[in-house]
Parts: structure tokens; sequence; C-alpha cells
């Protein structure tokens, strides 16, 4: 058994980007546990740890030593290693040299390929303590840090400042040297709680003595449900319930080393003010958690987390409550100020904000938003005025001072203001209902006229970016057109909207202001963009009613081929086929259409679509073309109706006479005529299924 012990090492920091926190930690787990494993290093289950001031990761029982390994190192050919004579060449000597051994000491290699001269060995392994360092080294180097800092007058960088470091190895320290500092075992507990410097005897002593010692919970899951706790807690103990936002959870849990719940208290006239506006000024600016009352109406109170024990609670309660006074003091004054002026005041300004260069302002933006809502409208069962008015208003909120203050509310505040100055209940939804999904997994659009906006906004913006030649490219998006092209498919999927995405794609390109050399192979481009997000949805199992691995990318493919022309009826194939690769019969008939499929590739006579059955000669072809002309008008109707399922099902009855055809049936015979006859008749065969899906596309393995 080889030898192990405990590995502790962590990276100790002025105060870590509260929202990078948690990612920082798995980056940093990650790499390292990737290093080890190359290395043979081998260990138990990792722990990771992060904290404002620190990034740390415990691995039990890590091999002290590397295993030996046996190594084999091929050299030049043998005929090129010795001479006709047998003697050594120099590139034999060279390989020796280079091996450490004489030519002597190498072996022959026998392979299908040749004869190789190779080097066979045992490599001794390296010390732990020797490669430990290296490898914290280059894994902090690779940390996902968008902005790195120096500090002091040493050549180093980080995300933040480093002022210590521990390395232990069981109970040695690993001597070592990163980020300008040599390893050690002291640590630092809480800024202000802790009583000094720690001394960690052992690695696996570090969790317990931080939390016991130095008033800190280094596990970022505990600490987090400890806040998560905390501030229920503190909710019910005002009577009401905390509301917890888990992004607000996650950056509260990076700001603190030791959680301690505070409650606050602000003047009730701020309860006025939309329910919105003081969720977005507690917990976007202040990080509190605002607290329920019954009925599910805010209360005036507030949680928040201190980093600390003090002494007198009450000046933290009133130092809280003193901060978030100005800003709802001033989120009232923007809401006061926003209602002096209407939407449809405001929205002339539009005028002079670009939207982006090359694609004029955002008043044209909401003009071919109302040109594009217009033509979806009838398809959607909207009102065209009403989605014109609505498209006409929607940026306008952009402009009013909240929305400034608070980007996350555009839309949302557009629907009060709208509402406020007497627009249609219908106009006010669109104009909030615009921007939905907001993110994956966010509720879609719900009335006719927001589904045409929420579509017409991301067409515009596809378009017009698409147009400037701005594609993303790698993991570069900036537009976000990649979630915008989602959020697209997801509405007409999930909202199930019957429309053609290649006529709306078509509206949308022709409306760019920008010159285009070929309008129809931009709006090509521009559909194959969309299909790929939405081959990714499916094949990610995010698509409601497919779970993981139930579409392939060649079931994808099957539909994608025939180029459904709506991403409703696209997604009712792939069930379809879905259920059809599930029956005993799909092999068999999956295997038959690329049989057809090859088959009726290489014709290269001029056959006519008509099958004559004078011309049948065995039983089995007439037996199929019965069979064929049995089932047609059932399948019409069912294709019609989009029943795509019992088009499947019913096609799958064929697996039968389809395997006695080609068993019995030569298709390639000398006979023109008859050959003619067979290949109109498996035509015929292959345009039934190829009504649903390219069949031939699927994998029978």
């Amino acid at each position: 058994m080889p030898v192990t012990a405990d590995f502790l090492v962590e990276i100790g920091t002025e105060e870590l980007p509260p929202k990078a926190l948690r990612d920082l930690e798995q980056a940093f787990a990650n790499g390292m546990v990737t290093r080890l494993a190359a290395a043979g290093l081998g260990g138990g289950t990792p722990r990771s740890f992060a904290t404002p001031r620190r990034l740390a990761l415990l691995v039990p029982a890590l091999a002290v030593e590397q295993p030996a390994r046996t190594i084999e190192k091929r050299g030049p050919p043998f005929k090129v290693a010795f001479d006709a004579a047998g003697k050594p060449t120099r590139a034999a000597e060279a390989f020796a040299a280079g091996c450490g051994v004489t030519v002597e000491a190498l072996e022959k290699l026998e392979t299908p390929q040749g004869a190789w001269l190779v080097h066979r060995g045992e490599s001794t392994g390296r010390a732990a303590a020797e490669l430990l360092p290296a490898m914290v080294a280059e894994t902090l180097a690779e940390l996902p840090v968008p902005r790195r800092m120096r500090w002091g007058s040493r050549d180093v960088e980080f995300v933040r400042p480093v002022h210590w470091l521990v390395m232990i190895l069981g109970t040695e320290v690993v001597p070592g040297e990163i980020l300008g500092l040599a390893a050690g075992r002291t640590t630092r507990g809480h800024r202000f709680l802790s009583q000094g410097p720690l001394e960690i005897a052992h690695a696996d002593d570090y969790d317990t003595l931080l939390r016991e010692q130095g008033f800190v919970i280094a596990d970022f899951a505990t600490r987090r449900e400890r806040v998560r706790e905390d501030a229920l807690a503190a909710g019910r103990a005002l009577g009401g319930e905390t509301v917890i936002d888990e992004a607000v959870l996650d950056e509260v849990t990076a700001l603190v080393e030791w959680p301690v719940p505070v409650t606050g208290h602000f003047d009730d006239r701020y309860l006025r003010l939309p329910e919105e506006v003081l969720m977005a000024t507690l917990q976007g600016h202040q990080r509190y958690f605002p607290v329920r009352g019954p009925g599910e109406r805010l209360l005036a109170r507030f949680v928040t987390i201190s980093n600390l024990v003090s002494r007198d609670p009450e000046q933290v309660r009133r130092g809280n409550e003193r901060v978030v006074k100005p800003r709802l003091a001033d989120a009232a004054f923007f809401w006061e100020q926003d209602l002096r002026r209407s939407l449809a005041q405001r929205a002339p300004a539009l005028a002079d904000i670009v939207f982006q260069r090359g694609l004029g302002s955002l008043a044209d933006k909401s003009a071919r938003m109302a040109t594009l809502g217009r033509l979806m409208a009838p398809q959607l069962a909207a009102d065209p005025d009403i989605v014109d008015r609505a498209a006409r208003l929607a940026k306008a909120d952009l402009l009013t001072d909240l929305v400034r203050e608070f980007p996350e509310l555009q839309g949302r505040m557009g629907y009060y203001y709208a509402r406020h100055a007497g627009e249609p209940d219908t106009v006010a939804t669109a104009i909030e209902e615009q921007y939905l999904p907001r993110f994956a997994g966010d509720r879609l659009a719900g009335s006719a006229a927001g589904q045409c906006l929420a579509l017409a906004d991301r067409l515009d913006t596809l378009a017009g970016v698409f147009a400037l030649g701005k594609r993303p490219s790698g993991n570069k998006d900036p537009f976000g057109l990649r979630r915008a092209a989602l959020g697209l498919v997801r509405t007409l999927i999930e909202a199930r909207l019957d429309v053609a995405l290649p006529e709306l794609i078509a509206a949308a390109v022709a409306a760019q202001p920008v010159k285009i050399a070929d309008r129809g192979a931009l709006a090509s481009e521009l559909h194959d963009f969309i299909v790929e997000r939405l081959r990714a949805w499916y094949l990610d199992g995010q698509a409601p009613g497919f779970a993981p691995g139930d579409v392939t990318t060649e079931t994808f493919e099957a539909v994608r081929l025939r180029a459904p022309a709506s991403p409703l009826d696209f997604n009712a194939r792939l069930g379809a086929v879905r259920a059809f690769m599930a029956m005993s019969e799909a092999p068999s008939l999956a295997v038959a259409n690329k049989r057809i499929a090859n088959i009726l590739k290489g014709v290269k006579d001029d056959v006519s679509d008509r099958v004559d059955p004078a011309l049948f000669e065995a039983p089995e072809e007439r037996r199929l073309h019965e069979v064929l002309e049995g089932l047609l008008a059932l399948h019409r109707a069912d294709l019609a109706s989009r029943r795509y399922g019992e088009v499947l099902r019913r096609l799958a009855a064929l697996r039968d006479p389809v395997d006695a055809f080609f068993t019995a049936v030569m298709v390639m015979t000398d006979d023109t005529a008859k050959r003619h006859n067979r290949i109109a008749l498996l035509r015929r065969l292959r345009q039934l299924f190829l009504d649903v899906a390219d069949l031939s596309c699927l994998n029978t393995a």
C-alpha cells in the first residue's frame, strides 16, 4: 500500500470579489484535482473552501510519492538504426544516449508496420512535495480572473493581493514559494473576532481550527446554509417570511466569514412604491433579504447578515437602517419624477439614442418591431393596433430614472408607467413581456401582443447584428444572440405558436438599414444559427417533454433534413420519431430506408413516378404495393393534422412486406420496364417516411 497523507493548500488574500467567489473556488479545486490525478498522486474526495479572504483545498490520503512506472520509448525504425553490416548508426547511438543507456541495452519491437528500436525501463516516482508547489502555481494562473492586479513592489499578479500561503502534507510544511510568498502552516482567522495567527498542526485540522478558534466557517456550502437558516429564523421573528433570492444568498455568503443576522425597519411610506423597486433596492443595492407578511405583501422590514458579533447589536441595526433610507428615498423620488411624463411623451426622444451603430436609433428599432409585430399579429390572434402601439412605446421606459438606476426593471417599469398613463392593459402587458424569457427557465410571454413583441424584438436584434457581420464566435457573444435565439424558439414551441420561421427571418432581414449583398443567403445563415440553438436545447434535455438522451444527433438530423418551417412542427416530428425509435419495427425499417436511399441515389435513368401493377412479377412486390395503396388516405389525413406519431405507427406495419420485398425481389433487374417500375414503388415508399423525417439518418445499432 502506498504511503499517504492529507494535503492542505490555502491562499490568504484581501477580500475577493463576491460574485466570482464560487467560480474561483470550483476552478481552483477542479484544476488541482486534475493535476493530482495526472501525476498519479490520487487522493480521496477533496473538500474545497472559500471565504472573502481565502481559497483552500483539502485532499485526504494523497500519495506522498508517485508510483514507479514502466516506460517504453520507441526510437528509430530498426532498418534505420543499423547498417547493412549490423552496426549501430548515428540514429541508434543518439537515441540510446537520450535514454541514458547503451545501444546494447535497447530492445527490438516487432509491429505489423515493421520493427523498431525501443527502450524499456522503470521510472521512479517523484515525491509529492516536489510536485505540489508547481501544481498550485499553475492552477492559480489558470483561474477565471477577468482582471488581475499587482501590489507592493513584487512582480506577481492575482485577483487580489495575497498575504499568506499554507501548504501542508500531513504534518509537514511543503516547501515552496508561490505568488512571492513562502509556504507555511500559519493561517488567519476572522479579521476582527480572531485573537491572532493560527498554527495548523495537521492538514485535517483546518476546518475545525478556523471554526473553533478563528471565527471562520470556511466551507462555502455550510456557511450558505447557515445564512439561509438565520435569515429565515429572523424573518419569522418579525412575523413574516424572509424572501431568499438564491443569487443574493450566494453573494451574501461570499461577503461574510462568521454570519450574524440583523433585522431592520424602514418607513412604511415606501411600501407605496412598486414591489419590484423595493426588492431591487433591498436586494440589489444593499444585499438585504426582504420580508413578506400576511397576504404576500412586503413588510417594512428586512434581514441583513453582519460579518461579526457586535457588543452593541442595536448600533449595527441602526447603521443598516441609516444606509437603506437614502436608497429608498432616491427610489421614491425617481418614481414620482418618472410619473410626470408618460411613455408616449418620452418616445420621441428614442430617436436620439443609438441602438447599435449601423442599425439606427431605438426609435428605428421600435418601428421595425412594430412592422414585424403587425406581420405576426394575425397568425398569433393578436390585435395589430395593440401590437403597433406597444412596440412604439416598448423602449421608452429606458429613458426613465428608475430604469437607469435599476436596468433589470426595464419592461416591468414600462408596464407600470403605461398603466398610470391610461394605456390599455394589453399594451402595458406587452411592454413588460417583450423581454420574456430573460434567462433559461424563465416564464414566457403569455399575451398574444406580448408574444408578438418578444419575437419581433429578438428577430430584429438577430437580423441586425448578423447584417453587421458581428456573429458570435467561440465563447464570445457580446450581443447575447444565442440567448435571443433560444428565447425565440422557446416562445414558438412552448407557447404553441405555429408560424413559419423562415418567413419571419426574411422579413426581419429585409427591414434592416444595412446594405446586404445577398439577403437570402444572410437569412439562410441566420436560420441555421437558430436551428443550432434548437439542437443544443433538445440534446441537453432542456425542451419540455424530452429528457437528456431522448434526442440524439441522428434523430435531430432526421427531422432537420425535412426542413420544417415551423419550430412547433419540428417539435411534433421529433416527438414522433422518438416514439418510433422505441418500436420493435424501427431498426428494420431504418435499415430499409438507408438501403432505399442508397438505391435511389444511384439511379441514373429518368424514371416516372407512376407504378404499373401489370409489371409486377413477384407476389412480394404486389403485396407491398397493395399495402401502400391501402394506407394512403389515412396517411394523408394524419399528415394534414400533424398526427406524426400515427403516421409512423402505421408505417411500422410495413416492416414485414418491406423485408419480404427485399428478400424476394431484385430491384436493379436488367429488364428496364420492371426496373423502373420497382424504383417508382420504392420512391413512393420512401416518400411516405420522408413526409415525417428522413429515417435513413437513424442509428440502428
